[in-house]
């Protein structure tokens, strides 16, 4: 039996919700597959979501992981192909950090690449009828460095990336758990 790990977010920049939190949620109640299913929600902050990401990953040694966030004012899920190495936030996080041109991981490679089959994913979910595209960018926020981190993390042999998720409202799915 697989293991899969699927993360979502704290609310933040003061917003009541995080609706990646709600989408992995929502998995957690329709799902009826036959795999292990560990649901966790991460910290809008850099060092302890990626304390919180790697104690999953240690706990559970998942087969696969999809982290999942918010892509505020994109019109499309964003399945993402690479987290580099930077930590830029524009705002704090929710711990009060803010920091500036500072590496995820000092010495650690320059970007490291999803493994998520991502052309595919993206059309399972255009299919599915959300608009769906391929990002080479996760942004140098959170989302970035969760995706680093989880890529740096897992085994070899896991399967492991980032899907932005949309803002409810732009295109809502009958059920949310399509969106992942």
């Amino acid at each position: 039996m697989a293991v899969i790990l699927l993360t979502g977010f704290e609310p933040f920049d003061g917003a009541e919700r995080n609706p990646s939190a709600d989408a992995v949620n929502a998995v957690a109640v329709d799902y009826e597959g036959p795999h292990e299913l560990v649901i966790a929600t991460l910290p809008v902050a850099f060092e302890s979501s990626a304390q919180r990401l790697r104690a999953l990953i240690a706990r559970h040694a998942p087969d696969v992981v999809i982290c999942t966030g918010l892509a505020g004012g994109s019109a499309h899920v964003a399945v993402e192909r690479i987290g580099v190495n930077l930590m830029d936030a524009r705002i704090p996080d929710n711990d009060g950090a803010q920091p500036i041109d500072v590496p995820s991981e000092a010495g650690g490679p320059e970007a490291r690449f999803s493994t998520l089959p991502v052309k595919h994913l993206v059309q399972v979910i255009d299919a599915a009828g959300i608009p769906a595209r391929s990002s080479l960018s996760a942004g140098s926020y959170v989302c970035n460095h969760v995706l680093y981190t989880v890529l740096g993390a897992v085994r070899p042999d896991a399967v492991a990336g980032f899907v932005h998720l949309i803002f409810p409202g732009r295109r809502r799915p009958r059920r949310p758990a399509l969106l992942i």
